[in-house]
């Protein structure tokens, strides 16, 4: 097997450190808007896990540093596969036992709480659009204040579209079935920057299928291109200038790296394909041919940083520009996790 890549050190109290390894198994991960959190979905003790990020650059590396955590419960958290930010005090959950909700964060300082909170709102959907199995979930935010939810429908093999008015209370006002030609098992979903495309992976059709937002989109709609060869994609992002689209395999210790080229039309194969865990780890988490690489991915909003986590590695920082240019020279301040941790401040 190629080399691993090395992870990027991370600083963190012990703390931090203890609520990461504790959370479980993990599913979807997000950055915030403002950048300073990231949210991850502890999908076995259904509940959040939010942390405190910093990321800065530089000559030789990405630094990250994770100040302090946030526990989140609630009646409106089940098993969460999926989850976005609305902003940077709420967060929409998709829960694979039932629904999605919106759940606001707490104010005040994190202090490495546990905190309970109501949900500010449940979204069913109704038929044909109502949610079953939902699992990965992106935000839209629309003309006029609303907000659509792209939901992953995973066992019903459909997109629903859900729009919300923040100003009555994140109210429904309307519910669609969205996409589902050539879906199956839609399991992660990702919107390029410049709003033209929408990536959806396949759990069952073993690739990444690109939907182009520039005609009108519905249950019918072909996809545009696919992008190939992935055993059993999940996460999924675009880079920040929508060059590059990177896709995590649960079932292969590696990240996909797809390069647009011409545009997102058509078939391609991965440009490279990066190997981000360790045979021991991948072979931990290997209890059947659809497990033990990667789950949840996103991309900082600097475009330095990979986040990356899976159940028997639940979190780890990459540096963005190794794995799209891996002649890039090798950072020179990469520590194992034993010494991540002894370094902890």
């Amino acid at each position: 097997m190629p080399n691993v890549l090395p992870r990027l050190d991370f600083r963190a109290t012990e703390p931090v450190l203890a609520a990461i390894s504790a959370l479980g198994r993990t599913e979807d991960l997000r950055f915030s808007p403002g950048n300073q959190l990231l949210a991850l979905a502890g999908f076995s003790g259904k509940r959040c896990l939010i942390l405190k990020v910093h990321v800065e650059a530089s000559p030789d590396a990405p630094r990250v540093s994770v100040d302090d955590f946030l526990e989140v419960t609630s009646g409106g958290i089940g098993l969460v596969h999926g989850l976005d930010f609305i902003d940077d005090q709420t967060l929409v959950v998709a829960n694979r036992d039932g629904h999605v909700s919106v759940v606001p964060l707490p104010s005040g300082e994190m202090a490495g709480r546990r905190v309970h909170v109501a949900p500010l709102a449940e979204v069913r959907g109704r038929f044909p659009g109502r949610i079953k199995s939902p699992g990965s979930i992106a935000v839209r935010h629309e003309a006029g204040g609303l907000i659509s939810l792209l939901v992953c429908n995973n066992y019903t093999n459909h997109v629903s579209r859900h729009v919300l008015d923040p100003r009555a209370g994140y109210r429904v006002v309307a519910n669609r079935l969205f996409l589902r030609r050539s879906l199956r098992i839609p399991d992660g979903i990702a919107l390029s920057h410049d709003g033209e495309w929408i990536a959806i992976s396949g759990h069952g059709t073993h690739d990444v299928k690109m939907f182009s937002t520039r005609g009108k989109l519905g249950p019918w709609s072909a996809p545009a291109g696919t992008l190939r060869q992935a055993n059993y994609p999940h996460g999924l992002r675009f880079s920040s200038d929508d060059a590059y689209v990177l896709v995590a395999d649960a079932g292969a210790p590696v990240i996909h790296v797809y390069h647009r080229g011409d545009g997102w039309g058509g078939e391609r194969s991965p440009e490279r394909s990066v190997v981000v865990l360790e045979d021991e780890a991948f072979a931990r988490g290997r209890y059947n041919e659809q497990e033990g690489g990667p789950k949840g991915i996103d991309i900082d909003q600097t475009n330095r940083v990979l986040a990356v986590t899976c159940e028997e590695q639940s979190l780890a920082f990459f540096s963005l520009s190794r794995i799209i240019d891996p002649t890039e020279a090798r950072p020179s301040a990469t520590l194992a996790d034993g010494e991540a941790t002894a370094r902890a401040r």
